[in-house]
């Protein structure tokens, strides 16, 4: 016998096969006061056991919830087996489902309002004691990471996995629904220039010669749509050889999405359509529609930053021309400087912060390179001059006060604070520093605040290498229609067809419409120092198809750990991540990276120049 099927037919045997007995008929969490009066059957882990004076109680836990079984010794079996468990035990248990005794309900638990009645008993599993109780409030990192087995039972874990499995489910679902098409592409590649450093496979059977790890499938997805997909996404590893953070990870999984025929607007609507459907459909949440935009212009005068937080209500205030001819060099040279800035941050009630507090904001915005941080109390702002308290009020007059005073809008109560430097200096100080107020003072605001933020400058230029470097990557296509329009010359004003997606100051997504001209191709390859022999050995393969009928094209990729991060309200993608590394690259559970044998070497044609012990 055959069945039909859509590429043909599969044979089917007639195999005589007996019903399978399921292990389980519940899962712990799913048990409720529709269930009472049931006789059931549960499999899972021991939370805790209790044994209060012949009765013992034993919350089972598996991944869908708690529930509390009860054991008495009327049932003489299954109360001796349950004398001699422990925490983390693997049991079956079968038994029949009771409302709780009034009074002893649990409202913390969903099924807090029933438990079971156990009759039989089966250990199927013994276990050591942990090297933690999941309960634990305070368990160091490196200890959850080593076990990381253990930790991922942890309720508040398994939660997070749930969502973010979730989160898949409704990503696919929407993007099949807009035509998209899911295609994989190669773990196994070509090192490539630009972004960050790469991590290399040796060839066996070419010698001499590397795979990269993908950084991202950019390339591969470009390619796709010259080859008419249309409408291309995956869910991908990609792999990044860099310092790290609480956000950052060397694998990380990013959503990734490309379309042609498109332009921006198109794109970012789409998108805000998706990223509103998933909260929505998976933790409840309606997000603002549509997103708001900044310029990356507007983001950093304001903010200080390309992905500013709005639930903050601080911001930054330009004062340059305010400071250049006051005799302060601090700030005279800076607002005088084409490259400089000065900039004010008012924090209303901010006069309440301490001396040392003030001191303590000094300390921390050098950290990112400032030199002090001037400011200025307003007491009574009726009072000008008088009614101010600062050590730099003697070197600026009463017209520039005036000035800083009208703009910052300030009123009594508040301190207001200085930078002045380069501009690049000044933004990364006082947005940190707004941050950090906003948090110490309890400024920032409950819920979520998504916007774009677009026009970002195509390049940007690197002093110790004397040469421009793509802000994005140098498939991002200019906002120019001719590749006649960009030169040596202009390259520092030109923008670039990009766009970011912003959440409570994290960026989630980033893309850009791609270059689909060979000859702008080219031109940019040029500008970033890229000669045409280095592009045809480098992007041979891009170039050659660029020339056989590209379509205007572009996309966007969304960083997957970090948006589940955020709706999980977790602090660090490595608890998003089922199996993920330290902030060194490594893997305490498997002792990753290892060393390799003298024979695997060999057969890689790999000699090491200084032997690392181990």
């Amino acid at each position: 016998m055959r069945i039909p099927h859509e590429f043909g037919t599969i044979p089917q045997f007639s195999v005589e096969q007996k019903e399978p007995i399921p292990m389980r008929s519940h899962y712990c969490g799913h048990i409720n006061e529709s269930l009472t009066n049931e006789t059931i059957t549960l499999c899972g882990w021991v939370h805790h056991r209790r044994d209060h004076g012949g009765v013992i109680f034993i919350d089972l836990r598996d991944r869908e919830g708690i529930v509390q079984v009860v054991f008495d010794p009327d049932t003489q079996d299954a109360f001796a087996i349950a004398e001699k468990i422990r925490n983390e035990y693997v049991i079956k248990i079968t038994g029949r489902v009771r409302a709780r005794p009034e009074g002893t309900e649990n409202p913390d638990l969903l099924t807090g309002q029933i438990e079971v009645l156990g009759s039989e008993l089966d250990i199927l599993n013994a276990a050591e004691t942990p090297p933690f109780q999941l309960d634990e409030p305070h368990i160091h990192e490196d200890t959850r990471l080593r076990y990381r087995y253990i930790d991922l039972r942890r309720p508040e874990m398994q939660a997070r996995f749930q969502l973010r499995a979730k989160v898949n489910r409704i990503i696919r679902g929407f993007l099949d629904e807009q035509g998209f098409w899911e295609v994989e592409t190669p773990m196994l590649t070509k090192a490539t220039p630009e972004g960050a450093r790469d991590y290399l496979v040796p060839s066996r059977t070419q010698p001499g010669h590397f795979f990269a790890l993908p950084q991202s499938p950019q390339l591969f997805k470009q390619l796709l749509m010259m080859s008419g997909m249309d409408r291309y996404y995956q869910i991908v590893r990609c792999f990044r050889d860099e310092d790290l953070r609480a956000d950052r990870q060397p694998e990380f999984t990013q959503l990734d999405i490309e379309m042609s025929f498109i332009d921006e607007t198109l794109l970012r609507g789409l998108m805000e359509q998706m990223v509103r459907h998933i909260f929505k459909e998976s933790i409840g949440v309606t997000l603002a529609a549509p997103f708001p935009t900044l310029t990356y212009k507007e983001a950093m005068q304001l903010y200080g930053s390309d992905k500013p937080d709005l639930r903050n209500p601080l911001q930054l205030t330009d004062v340059k021309d305010l400071m250049q001819k006051v005799e302060f060099k601090v700030f005279s040279v800076p607002a005088n400087d084409p490259n400089g800035r000065v900039a004010a941050l008012r924090v209303p009630k901010g006069k309440e912060l301490s001396r040392k507090q003030i001191d303590d904001y000094t300390d921390f915005v050098a950290i990112y390179g400032a030199k002090g941080l001037a400011y200025v109390k307003v007491n009574d702002i009726t009072k000008g001059r008088e009614g101010l308290q600062s050590p730099i009020l003697k070197f600026l007059p009463d017209n520039t006060i005036h000035g800083i005073l009208e703009r910052t809008k300030a009123t009594d109560g508040d301190v207001i604070f200085f930078g002045a430097d380069k501009a690049k200096v000044v933004n990364e100080a006082l947005g940190a520093l707004r941050l950090k107020i906003g948090e110490d003072l309890n400024l920032v605001q409950q819920g979520w605040k998504p916007l774009w933020v677009i026009d970002f400058p195509m390049f940007e230029w690197d002093d110790k290498e004397n040469r421009w470097f793509s802000l994005h990557h140098p498939f991002t296509s200019p906002n120019v229609q001719h590749a006649a329009e960009i030169t040596a010359e202009n390259a520092g004003q030109c923008l670039s067809r990009a766009y970011d997606m912003v959440l409570n100051g994290s960026e989630i997504g980033g893309g850009s419409i791609r270059i689909h001209d060979p000859k702008m191709q080219s031109t940019v390859f040029e500008l970033l120092g890229i000669g045409t022999e280095e592009a045809r050995e480098k992007f041979g393969f891009l170039l050659d198809a660029l020339k056989y009928g590209c379509p205007p094209h572009g996309g966007i990729a969304f960083g997957l750990d970090r948006l589940v991060m955020l709706m999980s309200g977790s602090t660090s993608i490595r608890d998003v991540i089922a199996f993920p590394k330290t902030q060194t690259a490594s893997c305490l559970l498997t002792a990753a990276p290892s060393s390799a044998s003298e024979a695997q070497l060999r057969e890689l044609n790999i000699k090491l120049r200084n032997k690392q012990p181990g």
